[in-house]
């Protein structure tokens, strides 16, 4: 991914403003922080792998970015409100709180009836618990200047049969619309992005070149995602062109979901 100087200028649509970022050490999360840092925000990274957190707060701070990265585990309430105090110690506010991390890969394809209990558990921790948990840990330091904006990263795995995944999924989208109802007093906005086949790490590690093409060839755009299309989509939901969004997962697929329908 090449990527230009930051400079967070007074014309960026998130000058002045502070976005926290769980699992934004790599992949789509990584994406994330460039992009949002390039519109003038400053970025709090939290990620299990910390080193890999502050490798990417590193190479964001090389082009000019204000990051600050934690270690988080979503799951545990300690961990989750460490990340809205690093933002208040670090930047004064925090305005956006994206809830990227999660578990993907091979393991979402497995049947219902093979899916051992555990990974189960496991899947709706870290997929539905672990946003439910750092959305209200972020609550009052997103509600206390102005409101602010909670973005859910989902997957169309939600609309079709992908095992326990798809079912966290569709689990995180109902609590998306529902957080949205009882944090509307605290002018809070929660959306929710439910991407395809994108060009992610997670992607080519879990897939083989057969089922890429499989996948794309049901879609009605007939090319891989890409992590910057998601990142886009980021950006308007978090502005305030979409001021009047709340409670929906914007789906993109590239017109997967329209032909499965």
């Amino acid at each position: 991914m090449t990527l230009p100087k930051i400079s967070p200028g007074p014309t960026g649509r998130f000058h002045h403003q502070v976005v926290a970022i769980t699992g934004g050490a790599r992949g789509i999360g990584k994406t994330y922080a460039h992009r949002f840092a390039g519109e003038g925000a400053g970025i709090v990274i939290s990620d299990l792998d910390v080193r890999e957190g502050r490798r990417t707060a590193a190479e964001l701070q090389e082009l000019g970015a204000q990051v600050v990265a934690i270690e988080a585990d979503v799951t545990r309430t300690a961990d989750a409100a460490s990340i809205a105090r690093e933002a208040l110690e670090t930047f004064g506010r925090l305005d956006v709180l994206v809830n990227n991390a999660g578990i993907h890969g091979a393991e979402s394809r497995i049947p219902y009836t093979q899916e051992a209990l555990p990974d189960w558990r496991r899947l709706l921790d870290v997929n539905v618990l672990g946003p439910l948990n750092c959305s209200l840990a972020c609550r009052e330091a997103l509600g206390a200047d102005g409101g602010g904006v909670i973005i859910n990263h989902s997957s169309v795995a939600a609309f079709s049969s992908y095992g326990a995944y798809g079912l966290s999924k569709l689990a995180l989208n109902s609590l998306t619309a529902s957080l949205a109802r009882e944090l509307a007093d605290d002018d809070i906005r929660v959306v929710g992005i439910a991407p395809g086949m994108v060009d992610s790490e997670n992607v080519f590690e879990s897939t083989n070149e057969e089922l890429r093409q499989k996948r794309l060839d049901a879609q009605v755009i007939r090319r891989m995602g890409s992590m910057d299309d998601l990142a886009a989509a980021a950006l308007f939901l978090a502005s305030e062109q979409a001021s009047f969004v709340t409670g929906t997962t914007m789906i993109i697929d590239g017109g997967l979901s329209c032909l499965t329908r």
